[in-house]
């Protein structure tokens, strides 16, 4: 972090959605008005590629709230088209299946799920989580830029209410139910729930919207329509015998209904394996309908990064956002595998351009696409420049923990703490203490105070209050990761009653206490080459139940090898990426180019840890 990132104290504001006469507005538990954010710097960790046009695309690591709070200083007003897809609240944990490298599914030891997160909320939560990250999302709009949000029956009702106040009910553009019509649903006794809701909502009067065509299976008979400047409206067209004039459709437009297959566990092309990854050809309507090439596409709920892979491959720039370093890194990897066969798409064409034509071999026929009323013409035809380079952000550099979802647990047993069952208005209890988790990976304002505000059991501190007049209520400790310093005196100000309150800074304690085991490694240099002769990634031996003497290979374990043979010492730049397909195993061996300074090598282990090694040439 620069001295300038430590300093900067920029604060946002921006108008609070008011309510129109007449018109319904959704209230909740705890809701409270969101009409400002401060700026929260990021720190660059790695780059890939070089700047196309002067842009790298953006990848963030950290909780989206303080993610967008730090893209308002150079992104405000300049997003063109933001794409969704957040928790639904559906109650449910989301686990990633993970496989051994090199190894055929066999036995229950070659795979094993690691949760990427939980979709559990407490009280009303997720509504106030959604209603201030709409409010961010508009506020990076463009004025003629749109906002997709996939949900689905859980709370798209929900979603949509709190949508028409921040954005305006007459923004509201289109509801598109995706049917995923290859679902396999089981017996169930009621009909069978085969589709998801996008709702879309635009941000000023105009926006981009490109027509999409699809192939009949046969073509039909169809009216022809022509505009008539008289009427100013589309009317049958007629020949000079007064007779209506049909024509042979081989084409339909796309409606506000999309049968698109959802991602299957036998496709190996495609699914990652990541818990609710979305298909690349939902994203491509999407981006294609509603943005043109060079415009800025966004995602702050990244997960696997379809979004990301389809702006890059449809010459959009990007900047996408997770709070999962497992995202993060799947993304990564996608990226660069699509990165390197956009280039290798482009040197071929380079070469063929060069032929004489007559000679030129033709390219493989792509999807086609359609631009406007008439224009049937392929995607690549449209596409002059591709921004494949990115870099990776931290935001606010708190990355004691890999996955939040792991946070709640770790906290607990390294502090000792008896849990309570999850929902619980507490996280658990110590000597007589109610320990509240607050939100990690990131500094505890007052904000994240209103969950305990509005879940307290007033009627019982009354209770506690008139047996013991003068005595605390209630006795809470507060664990953070960084913390607003008014934190403990914020909350007894909002309750009327006499709290004791103590505040655990995970930042400022962390050195006492023992999250997790680091990774191991013998890595060297012999004849020329950077040689890794032994990898123990402790936390994921430690899951696998495996003693480290009894892994035969270590290359089993390891997701990738990145290596920055100039390293300067702040940002990795590798000129070796060793990420192998699944079947097979990193090299472990690589040769040093002449000119090489200070040599920073990555091992990424199959839970996206990362062991960082600096060797002197």
């Amino acid at each position: 972090m620069t001295p300038d990132q430590q300093q900067d104290t920029t604060l946002f504001s921006f108008d609070a959605p008011r309510p129109i006469k007449g018109f319904p507005v959704l209230h909740w538990q705890g809701k409270r008005p969101f009409t400002g954010t401060q700026y929260y710097p990021a720190q660059l960790k790695e780059t890939y590629g070089r700047p196309v046009e002067g842009w790298l695309n953006e990848i963030f690591w950290g909780d989206n709230l303080q993610v967008m709070s730090h893209l308002l200083k150079k992104y405000r007003g300049k997003v063109k088209l933001v794409y969704i897809d957040p928790p639904f609240d559906s109650k449910a944990d989301y686990k990633k299946k993970i496989q051994l490298k090199g190894k055929e599914i066999s036995n229950d030891g070659n795979v094993f799920e690691e949760k990427q997160y939980t979709d559990i909320w407490t009280n009303d939560e997720y509504l106030q989580f959604m209603y201030e990250r709409s409010i961010l999302i508009r506020e990076l709009l463009s004025d003629d830029g749109l906002l997709f949000i996939h949900c689905d029956w859980h709370k798209s009702h929900y979603i949509r209410s709190i949508c028409d106040e921040v954005f305006g009910v007459n923004s509201f553009t289109n509801e598109i139910i995706w049917y995923y019509y290859n679902k396999m649903q089981g017996n169930i006794n009621r009909f069978a729930s085969n589709h998801d809701n996008i709702l879309v909502y635009k941000k000023g009067s105009n926006f981009t919207f490109n027509k999409i065509y699809e192939e009949r299976k046969e073509p039909i008979q169809q009216i022809k329509r022509v505009w008539d400047k008289a009427t100013q409206k589309l009317v049958n067209a007629k020949n000079e015998h007064g007779n209506v004039i049909y024509i042979e459709s081989t084409h339909r437009t796309i409606d506000d209904v999309w049968r698109l297959s959802m991602l299957q566990p036998a496709d190996n092309t495609e699914n990652l394996r990541y818990p609710t990854q979305k298909p690349e050809s939902l994203l491509e309507r999407i981006i294609t309908a509603s943005s043109n090439p060079g415009d800025i596409v966004f995602d702050c709920f990244m997960g696997s990064g379809t979004t990301q892979a389809v702006a890059m491959k449809l010459g959009r720039r990007f900047i996408g956002a997770d709070i999962n370093l497992g995202a993060v890194q799947t993304t990564t990897k996608r990226l660069l595998g699509i990165a390197a066969d956009l280039r290798e798409k482009q040197v071929k064409i380079a070469k063929e351009a060069a032929v004489p034509k007559q000679l030129a071999m033709p390219m493989a026929a792509e999807p086609e696409v359609a631009y406007g009323n008439t224009e049937k013409e392929s995607t690549s035809e449209q596409i002059k420049t591709y921004y494949t380079g990115f870099s990776m952000y931290n935001v606010n550099h708190y990355d004691v923990f890999r996955n939040p979802l792991e946070a709640r647990d770790l906290l607990l047993q390294a502090l000792e703490v008896q849990p309570y069952p999850a929902g619980s208005l507490y996280d658990g209890e110590k000597d007589g203490r109610q320990v509240k988790i607050m939100p990690v990976n990131r500094i505890a304002t007052r904000v994240d105070l209103n969950a305990l505000i509005t879940g307290f059991n007033y009627r019982e501190f009354e209770e506690r209050s008139s047996k013991h007049p003068g005595k605390p209520v209630e006795y809470i400790t507060l664990v953070c990761m960084g913390h607003e310093p008014d934190l403990a005196a914020a909350l007894k100000e909002q309750v009327q009653y006499k709290l004791d309150i103590e505040v655990v800074d995970i930042l400022r304690d962390k050195a006492n206490l023992e999250f997790k085991r680091d990774a191991e490694a013998d890595v060297v240099i012999q004849k020329g080459k950077v040689v890794i002769r032994q990898f123990y990634p402790m936390n994921l031996l430690q899951k696998l139940s495996l003693m480290k003497e009894n892994v035969e290979e270590w290359r089993e374990l390891v997701e990738s090898v990145m290596i920055d043979f100039n390293y300067d010492g702040a940002v990795l730049e590798p000129s070796v990426v060793d990420i192998p397909d699944s079947k097979d195993l990193v090299l472990g061996e690589y040769p040093i180019p002449e000119g090489a300074g200070t040599i920073r090598v990555k091992i990424t282990d199959l839970l996206s840890e990362s062991l960082e090694i600096t060797l002197k040439n």
